[in-house]
């Protein structure tokens, strides 16, 4: 992988909705993405409804992810789509090749082997058993007596027989009808994390995972990522949303990590968040540690800082917190 994709990895580590999704499907064995199908909207990713603000830019979301060598995609399925309305709520027809109508009945075609005969079946059935229309002899025993030498139809609109039906496809959506020819043939795959992102963002959940621990361990009920609603009516994600208690007061915890000291922007972007929610308390988890102006800022918008140089000295410091 080049070094520019690299770099577009590093990048994307930084967003928050990336670093959920990471950790999400790095809790996975195996670390990979399936598309589930829903019949009311085709396949869909249920994990991103969770994750992603828009779900509607879900799949500029994996492509984005793919491109820099995050995820690695394989091919899972093909569906159609309606050339109309793009819906995945497509199912199959069977015309008439001479009138169009899927108003059709199919039947098996019958060989009595001794005498050479073929007909529909229902020319074969009367009095609870099987009997051949020339000779009159009872048919017993299947490959012995007799055979299925393949499916006979007949149009009920304009009462002519043929054997093989024309497919179409109906959108269950608009109700449009469509050839293969005319329809959207697409591929749907799923995605595997890559080896490269597994190694290089494993920085996110090796804080995160040993804290969610420890408070399920203290009796909280935790959610990593948590999604909460705010009283604007958005939804704000938090890298860990916990309660205790009858009471249920949310506890959210967010982790910022660096390569030198965080810079004031993940409390303000925090800030925003609990602002809107109003959470009981909040935790900024800082690695290895945070500016004099985020500290100021922290303590006027009543984030409690938690700083270490590691995982462990994270763990160390909660430990007084939450047990």
């Amino acid at each position: 992988m080049s070094e520019t994709a690299k770099a577009g990895r590093k990048e994307l580590y930084k967003d928050r909705q990336v670093q959920a999704f990471l950790r999400k499907l790095a809790g996975e064995q195996p670390s990979e993405l399936l598309p589930a199908f829903d019949h009311d909207c085709g396949y869909k990713f249920t994990v991103l409804e969770e994750i992603l603000e828009d779900t509607t830019e879900a799949e500029n979301f994996l492509d984005q992810l793919t491109e820099v060598g995050i995820l690695n995609r394989e091919l899972h399925d093909k569906t159609i789509l309606c050339p109309k309305c793009s819906s995945q709520r497509t199912s199959m027809r069977y015309n008439c090749p001479h009138c169009n109508s899927f108003n059709i009945e199919k039947s098996a075609l019958i060989e009595h082997i001794i005498c050479g005969y073929i007909d529909t079946e229902d020319r074969f059935k009367g009095d609870g058993q099987l009997a051949c229309p020339k000779c009159q002899k009872t048919l017993t025993k299947q490959g012995i007596d007799y055979r299925k030498a393949g499916v006979w139809c007949k149009c009920n609109s304009c009462g002519k027989s043929f054997d093989i039906p024309v497919p179409s496809h109906v959108c269950r959506n608009c109700q449009t009808e469509f050839t293969f020819e005319d329809g959207r043939y697409r591929e749907v795959y799923r995605y595997v994390l890559s080896e490269e992102a597994k190694e290089e963002a494993s920085l996110d959940w090796v804080f995160v995972t040993p804290v969610r621990r420890l408070m399920e361990k203290s009796g909280y009920r935790v959610k990593t990522p948590g999604l909460l609603k705010g009283k604007s009516g958005a939804d704000h994600l938090f890298d860990i949303a916990a309660s205790k208690g009858k009471n249920k007061k949310m506890i959210v915890v967010d982790f910022a990590t660096s390569s030198k000291a965080v810079s004031e922007q993940p409390v303000i972007s925090m800030f925003a968040k609990i602002y809107d929610v109003n959470p009981a308390k909040a935790y900024l988890v800082v690695v290895p540690g945070i500016s004099l102006s985020g500290k100021r800022m922290a303590k006027l918008y009543n984030i409690t800082l938690i700083e270490g140089k590691g995982s462990k000295e994270v763990v160390e410091s909660l430990e007084d917190v939450f047990t």
